[in-house]
């Protein structure tokens, strides 16, 4: 009786339509936790590099590939969330890549060299971080609607929160017992997030005008009226021929079901209905459609038993949809992460160097990473706050685009200033539309504009895994310009070029969307065969 309890309160929840809250605030709490323990997790790692360092002997260049390697496997197996989430489910994922983070940190504290940490660190808690991140994002997307970007940019706060809080935290706690035990005590921590995992209830959306019996309203109304006249109408021989020939395409095209007797009863009542409509045009539509109503009657039983608890939740959708790529408004918005993503390291990377190249003092030059840190959570705030004003909500790509330009202004800029001031302002500006971008990039996938909340779930598995070879190739890349011209500057030249390419792409979302591109295409096919034709003449 306890374990059947536990099943229902853990459960799916079957809505009519996203509820804008309910479960959703519990939903939005468990990310909130998975950001601490994910991302905020992996850019507090920094407090062990000097420990690491002088433990086992090596560069910063070796440690710091820890970090670079969990990143990219978190990121390339993207498409292995999605394939795992629409098989298991959001909760059994979750809770295994909780177990496999609280696992490898844990590991990482019995290490005895670097390349064994590239496997516990890197790989296996890289791993625990994909099946985390992104499943929790996912559906807490389809738990909010009108509230969707102001939540999941508040929610998203606990990585920039977690490095204010966790990090200082974390360092005293590594001064007093040291590093190897402080890995044991995160560990332990991130182990909420198998709790996390548990709170991720399915979401079912359970219109409320939906069909009877598998036929909508307005084709129910239509074939009483006509079963009415049909029965004034006794010795019409039009009618009859129409039944005889209706008959015949009734047992060619819907043979019964192998189901339930309530279903075969169903089918036999829709079957009576369509042969005798007299309508050319409905029985052609119900003929083609037929198999597509008889599903969605499975589907509403196959509601009802799980929300009874006696069925299990199964995903109807692909393991993972590949038709998204055919779809160009995708291709555009992929193009857009891949390249803004390199416009993300930069300054976390080289900010400090380039305010000591700069002549500012290096303990000053560290106020800069605060600076962005602080402006990154105002701008998480802002962006979730402006998007989710109603004259906004049908132009979030638009606001999206504002804030790329803004932030490529501003990488420029940093190339020009020569003081803390400046730098601390130019900071500060990064950071803004920093938080912008990190918290919206992904949820927007779910917007009508991109892809849709439908198929989210394998968007997001392949949008991560395109734009994790920037992430991997960026700060390499940035290394060899900085190395070549001996300037800090050409790095945040380089990174203001990927967003400049990224805006590109993202304008060209909407349009490509629209099919206008497609058109644009075709348009020019026919110039061409006259131009050929022309030729030949």
């Amino acid at each position: 009786m306890t374990l059947c309890g536990l099943g229902r309160f853990l459960g799916p929840n079957v809505y009519p339509a996203a509820p804008d809250g309910g479960w959703g605030w519990l939903v939005a709490g468990a990310f909130f936790l998975v950001e601490v323990f994910t991302y905020g997790t992996i850019k507090s790692f920094g407090i062990f590099l000097q420990d690491l360092m002088e433990e086992f002997g090596e560069t910063n260049s070796r440690v710091s590939w820890i970090v670079s390697i969990c990143v990219f496997v978190m990121t390339f197996n993207g498409p292995l969330s999605s394939v795992m989430t629409n098989r298991f489910g959001f909760q059994p994922v979750v809770m295994l890549g909780g177990l496999l983070i609280s696992s490898g940190t844990i590991a990482t504290a019995f290490t005895s060299s670097i390349n064994q940490m590239y496997i516990t660190t890197g790989i296996i808690a890289g791993v625990g971080y994909c099946l985390t991140f992104l499943p929790t994002v996912t559906i807490l997307s389809k738990y909010f609607d009108c509230r969707r970007s102001l939540v999941t940019a508040v929610a998203s706060t606990g990585e920039s929160l977690s490095m204010f809080a966790l990090a200082p935290a974390f360092s005293m706690l590594r001064d007093h017992i040291g590093w190897r035990r402080t890995m044991v005590v995160i560990g332990a921590l991130q182990g909420t997030i198998i709790i996390c995992g548990a709170l991720l209830r399915p979401i079912i959306i359970k219109p409320r005008a939906a069909h009877s019996d598998g036929l909508p309203q307005t084709e129910l109304k239509a074939l009483s009226t006509q079963e009415s006249a049909e029965g004034t109408k006794s010795g019409d021989s039009i009618t009859d021929k129409t039944s005889y020939t209706q008959n015949t395409s009734c047992n060619q095209d819907n043979e019964p079901t192998r189901g339930s007797a309530v279903q075969s009863a169903k089918d036999t009542e829709e079957k009576t209905l369509l042969c005798k409509d007299t309508s050319s045009e409905l029985v052609q539509k119900w003929m083609r459609d037929g198999k597509e109503d008889i599903k969605e009657l499975e589907k509403k039983e196959d509601v009802e038993e799980v929300k009874e608890g006696k069925k299990s939740p199964k995903s109807n959708c692909k393991l993972l949809d590949f038709s998204i790529l055919r779809e160009g408004s995708f291709i555009c918005y992929s193009l857009f992460g891949l390249f803004a993503t390199l416009g993300f390291f930069a300054p976390h990377l080289y900010i400090i160097e380039l305010s000591v190249n700069r002549g500012v003092v290096r303990d000053r030059a560290t106020y800069m990473l605060s600076t962005m840190a602080v402006a990154e959570i105002l701008g998480r705030f802002s962006i979730g706050w402006v998007l989710n004003r109603k004259e906004l909500r049908n132009k979030k790509l638009l606001v999206l685009l504002v804030c790329v330009i803004m932030m490529a202004v501003d990488l420029v800029g940093f190339t020009f200033v020569a003081e803390f001031y400046g730098l601390a302002v130019c900071s500060a500006v990064y950071g803004f539309f920093m938080g912008t971008l990190a918290c919206t990039h992904i949820p927007m996938l779910a917007e009508d504009d991109v892809v849709g909340i439908e198929r989210m779930s394998s968007a997001a598995g392949v949008y991560v895994f395109i734009h994790s070879f920037a992430g991997l190739a960026g700060p390499p890349l940035g290394g060899v310009l900085v190395d070549v011209t001996q300037n800090y500057g050409t790095a945040f030249y380089s990174c203001a070029a990927g967003l400049v390419l990224s805006g590109v792409f993202l304008g060209l979302v909407k349009p490509a969307k629209k099919g206008l591109l497609c058109r644009c295409r075709k348009s020019s096919h026919p110039e061409t065969r006259r131009d050929g034709q022309a030729d030949s003449v």
